[in-house]
């Protein structure tokens, strides 16, 4: 099954230009014509993503990413329900072995209601109750997630705020708690994204070769 993001936006770890270092975004279609070493079509219609850490990154952090990023942004309010489902492999990682694998992202902030991150093989949760919350709280959705290891992800949140994570990998499932969102979301709007960011900062001593890669070979988006 081809991984359709054609619409949609890619963040790549590359920079706008020579002069400019901001992380170059583009839309998807775009960005495997012009982008062939970070987002590229596999043969069997998978999306590989890559991630160096050592890259261009936004103004506000020093944090690498190549993700994808659903077309438009949606209050919790305007669907009864909102799911992102991802499968996918993590098939090299940094050397801190952490990665966001997908979210919900809130516009105009760096502090979402929801992070899934790869993170030394387990699949964690950071979820964030209120708008003004600083620190996620973090949960283990699923262990035994090894580097290589094809797994699938959800995401789910409905109008009432109620948001669960589940993972599945080698015939193994399991769930998150229900979560709650305060009502300090509900005028907040929110977009999935997914792919690989690195969570560790680069630096003049990063190794060049240091990196993150994934392989998406299903990705669903629905708000209905």
């Amino acid at each position: 099954m081809t991984v359709d993001i054609s619409n949609y936006t890619i963040a790549t770890p590359l920079p706008i230009s020579e002069t400019n270092p901001i992380a170059l975004e583009l839309i998807g279609w775009r960005a495997l014509l012009e982008c062939p070493d970070v987002i590229s079509m596999l043969p069997d219609g998978s999306l590989q993503m890559t991630a160096p850490t050592l890259g261009a990154s936004s103004k506000s952090t020093k944090r690498t990413r190549c993700e994808w990023k659903e077309p438009g942004y949606w209050l919790l309010s305007s669907a009864a329900d909102h799911w992102n489902r991802q499968e996918m492999r993590i098939t090299k990682v940094n050397s801190l072995q952490k990665v966001v694998i997908a979210q919900i992202h809130v516009k105009g902030s760096e502090r979402p209601p929801v992070k899934v991150f790869w993170n030394k093989g387990k699949i964690i949760m950071g979820f964030r109750s209120s708008y003004l919350q600083d620190d996620p709280v973090n949960s283990t959705v699923l262990e035994n997630v090894p580097l290589g290891a094809l797994f699938k992800i959800n995401i789910h949140a409905n109008s009432s705020g109620a948001v669960s994570v589940s993972a599945s990998c080698n015939g193994v499932k399991s769930s998150s708690a229900i979560m709650r969102l305060d009502n300090s979301w509900d005028t907040k709007t929110l977009a999935f994204h997914g792919g690989v960011y690195n969570q560790i900062d680069y630096s003049e001593s990063t190794d060049p070769e240091d990196a993150s890669i994934c392989v998406i070979s299903d990705l669903s988006i629905t708000h209905s």
